[in-house]
Parts: C-alpha cells; structure tokens; sequence
C-alpha cells in the first residue's frame, strides 16, 4: 500500500459511531416508556371508537375502549395519560365541566377504577371542549375571554377533577394567576396531594388544528390575547417562572418542536419537571408523511420525541406513547 501523501487523522469520532452496541453505549440522550403520557379523548355517549380524520392512528373513544387503552398503556410502562372530554352539549359557561356526572369527570373514575395508581392520571383543565363559543374561559360583554370570571370556574372545575379522582390537574387556558386559583381550591377542599402540570408557554399556534377536530371545538376565531405569541421567547420562561411562584408542580412547554429553544431557557431557568408536548399537528405531519411514503414513521417518531428531550423535557405528551414504548431500549 502506498504511503498516503496527506495527514490522516489521529481524533476519529466515527469509532463510537461503528456498531450499534456503541452507539447505544455512548447515547447522550434517551426516552424511556415512563417518561411518556398519553393524551386520550373520550366521547360522551359514543357507541365505538371514532377515528379521527386529521389523526391518524388517534380516537375518540368510548368510556369503554378508554379502559382498555389505559390498561394497556399501564401495561406498557407509560408515565400517565391525559383526558380529554368530548361533551354531547356544551353552553357559554362550559357548565359541563362542572358535572359530576359529565364525561370527563366519569372518564377520570373509570380509569382510576380500572388502573388505581399504576399511572399518573391527568385531566386537562381547561374549558374549551365544554363551552358553545369554544374559548377557554367565559366571555364578557363585549365577547372577551374574562380572565377572572373563568378563574373562578377553574377554582371549581379543579375540585370537581380531583373528587373525580384526577392525580395532576392541567390548568390549559393561559389565564394569568390560574396556578394560584387551582392550588388555593384544591388545598382548601383538602386536595393538597393533587399536583399541577401548569400549560406555561402554551402559543397560539397553527399546530393545533387536528385537536380542534378531536374535541369537536366550537372555536371562531383565535385565542391569541391569551395564548402566547410565537415570536416571543422571554416571555415563555416568565410564565413559567410565575407558575412555579404560584406552585405549579410542573410546567409545560406546548407545542414541543417549533418551540425547542424556549424549551432548552426553561429548562435552565426553573428547578421543577417540564413537560412538552408534541401536539396534534406535529404528530399529525409525521402520519400523513409516512403514509405517503415520504418518511419512515417509526425513526421520524423516535427521532423528534429524542430531541424534545434533548432539549430539556423530562416528561413528553405524545399521541403515539403506546406505539413508541415497545420500540424503546
């Protein structure tokens, strides 16, 4: 062999890439099944799981199928689910939520009841799936969202979750001071070890639209005086940082990927877990692409869920939780 005529390297990073073994070995990052939740919808008075168009893979289920999602979910190793009710009528006021006998406080007892403590269940705290105008508070007279009408109604839907039997209560809505409302109701009603996942820098964006097809939304317009606006970055860490003030138990970060950098400053500016979310639309852009044949589903899946954690989440919503878990080491 002849003499090379050019300097080879000495430093060859490519020898921890050679093998999978290696590369498992010297991993920065991993996710893991228990760090992963659920979201599930479940449908007031549906008779079978309800595909949904914008989803695939994703349903509304049943009070029934949701038990055997969630047993498998256990099953599974996941960290929790997160409810999400699908009221058969909805009013201004969202009343719904406050039933103890509507759909989400009767999915968080049947789930409870078919897994006890085996996960965290979350409920999503919020109005929108029960109000006629879709917004996430109550509207004034002028056809605003008032934000301290509707913090009175978090106040009640709070005790109404954790009677249901709700582990973490999801305050979604972005009103300000709905972590300080939620903990004082849940304290006083002596729900003191219900936790909070606060929605902290939760923007108004166009990622959510399939989520407005699962919940059958009612939504005209935008939610953007009260979701966060996209281009803005400090302000996310400042929610945060006032949620935990407020005693916020963890935070959230929602959606997950267009938002990576405001993930990683939160995540250097509070001391609590963050969770993101990989919302409806980023889940739904890898679904349509991999069944187009475009992308290969399962590595795009693995891939984006590895840098939200990259990024700093210690807990991921995904909708494709139960599909990725067996897939992980």
């Amino acid at each position: 062999m002849a003499t090379p005529r050019f300097h080879l390297p000495v430093v060859r990073p490519r020898r921890l890439r050679a093998t999978p073994a290696m590369r498992r070995l010297v991993a920065e990052t991993s996710v893991r099944p228990q760090q992963l939740v659920l979201p599930v919808f479940v449908r007031e008075g549906a008779l079978e799981p309800t595909a949904i168009s914008s989803m695939p893979g994703v349903v509304q289920h049943t009070r029934e199928s949701l038990k055997s999602a969630v047993v498998e979910a256990a099953e599974l190793g996941l960290g929790g689910v997160m409810l999400f009710g699908v009221p058969a009528a909805k009013d201004a006021e969202g009343s719904g939520a406050l039933d103890p006998d509507g759909i989400l406080n009767r999915a968080i007892a049947d789930v409870r009841g078919e897994i006890g403590d085996d996960l965290v269940v979350m409920a999503d705290l919020c109005l929108d799936e029960f109000t006629s105008h879709g917004h996430c508070g109550v509207l004034d007279a002028r056809g605003r969202v008032d934000n301290d009408a509707t913090l009175s109604i978090y106040a009640d839907m709070a005790r109404c979750l954790a009677e249901a039997g709700a582990h973490t209560v999801a305050p979604s809505g972005m009103m300000d001071g709905q972590v300080a409302v939620v903990r004082s109701a849940l304290d006083i009603a002596g729900h003191s070890d219900v936790s909070i996942l606060a929605y902290s820098a939760k923007y108004a964006s166009a990622f959510f639209g399939p989520f407005r097809e699962a919940v059958n939304s009612s939504l005209e317009g935008d939610r953007k005086t009260y979701q966060q606006d996209p281009a803005n970055a400090r302000e996310g860490v400042r929610e945060a940082l006032i949620d935990v003030e407020e005693g916020a138990d963890m935070v959230m970060v929602k959606p997950a990927l267009a938002y990576l950098d405001v993930l990683r400053d939160i995540r250097e500016a509070v001391d609590v877990p963050i969770a993101a979310y990989q919302v409806s639309g980023e889940y739904a852009m890898i679904a349509a692409a991999a069944q187009n044949g475009w992308i290969d589903r399962e590595a795009a899946l693995l891939e984006s869920l590895t840098s939200i954690r990259r990024a700093g989440a210690d807990v991921i919503l995904t909708y494709a939780a139960a599909e990725i878990a067996p897939l992980l080491g």
